[in-house]
């Protein structure tokens, strides 16, 4: 049973942008309600996805280097990566059925 990965500033590089596999980033934070409705949908996501998609969580709080980098302005923002670059960028909740249909996964 697949989770997400929680990456930091200094695992990224490894986890996500030298990916092999499409990555999707949480951007979350422990006081964000909308990141906590969100939280079931990314896991759901890692659990029944995990071969098409690789599943992260970063804690913008504790890592405030990366959010910056990637200009998380809002949260929860969830950014897809491919090959080290930015494919997408979803900002605010999202249901499951339409995150999935958004990511291309179904």
């Amino acid at each position: 049973m697949a989770e997400p990965i929680k990456v930091t500033d200094d695992t990224f590089s490894d986890e996500v942008k030298n990916s092999d596999k499409p990555v999707l980033v949480d951007f979350w934070a422990s006081w964000c309600g909308p990141c906590k409705m969100v939280a079931p949908v990314i896991e759901d996501i890692a659990e029944n996805y995990e071969d098409q998609i690789k599943v992260c969580k970063l804690n913008v709080d504790e890592n405030q280097q990366t959010a910056a980098e990637f200009e998380v302005m809002s949260i929860p923002t969830m950014i897809v990566f491919e090959d080290g670059q930015i494919k997408d960028k979803l900002v605010g909740y999202m249901p499951k059925g339409r995150l999935v249909k958004k990511l291309g996964l179904e």
